[in-house]
């Protein structure tokens, strides 16, 4: 199951797309058309498409480094470990990131060339002095490795003030599958997956943009069967941000 969403500008927008394969032509395929910035894991099957900037993921950069505190024994002196220092330089981008989550992208931009740029630089300059003095297969070494291998990618959010430092939207918008998963054991046909693809992006859009999801099916079970569905604009004011939904289906606020 693959998942698209958007960033942090417009309405909310969760697309779940069901594949026979975790193939890269799936993706090519679906943003076909698309330009623009792609926010993804470390997964290779997103390299290289035409007219996309693809941006990595610092939380799944800072969990290999969380990991190999975990694998480490225990301190004997309060001096700060190779590991603690790279962890450090993940957690020290991420307070930035918090320093400036409600500015404009404007001055999130200028804001991270004078706060995050030097941390990248610094990070950048220790992770190549390190490479050679770990060892490769370790929980370290990994941790490095992948900062190296993927770097053009986790620099990449400093291109753009719309932009995140990591791809947890979409991780929290495909727990709700995840979890779910285990009900529907033996709905094993495709047919079946491309109906859950499509009930899920509509309920998860649904709850993104405010709605109560059984308030708002049933809304669409009454409206869809009376008007044109080949008619785009009544379409556009049955979607989930559309302004002319009804009180009701909306989540009243605390």
């Amino acid at each position: 199951m693959w998942l698209y969403r958007t960033g942090r500008e417009g309405p909310p927008i969760i697309l779940y797309d069901y594949q026979t394969t975790r193939a890269g032509k799936h993706p090519k395929k679906f943003l076909e058309g698309f330009k623009g910035y792609l926010h993804t894991d470390g997964y290779d099957g997103y390299s290289g498409m035409p007219g996309i900037i693809q941006v990595g993921c610092w939380a799944h950069a800072r969990r290999y480094f969380v990991d190999a505190l975990k694998a480490m024994p225990p301190k004997k002196d309060d001096k700060p470990t190779v590991t603690e220092e790279g962890l450090a330089f993940c957690n020290n981008l991420f307070e930035i990131e918090k320093m400036l989550h409600d500015v404009t992208p404007e001055e999130r931009y200028e804001g991270r060339l004078k706060h995050s740029r030097p941390v990248l630089d610094k990070f950048k300059e220790w992770l190549k002095y390190w490479s050679p003095r770990v060892t490769p297969k370790s929980s370290l070494g990994k941790a490095i490795q992948y900062c190296r291998n993927q770097w053009d990618k986790l620099e990449a959010f400093m291109l753009d003030g719309r932009l995140e430092i990591d791809n947890n939207r979409s991780e929290r918008s495909i727990k709700p599958f995840v979890i779910g998963r285990k009900n529907w054991l033996f709905s094993n046909t495709p047919k079946g997956a491309n109906a859950s693809a499509t009930i899920y992006s509509i309920v998860e859009t649904a709850k993104e943009n405010g709605l109560n999801p059984f308030e708002y099916l049933t809304y669409l079970f009454e409206r869809l069967p009376n008007i044109n569905i080949k008619d785009q604009h009544a379409l556009d004011t049955l979607l989930p941000w559309s302004a002319n939904l009804p009180g009701h289906c909306k989540v009243p606020n605390k």
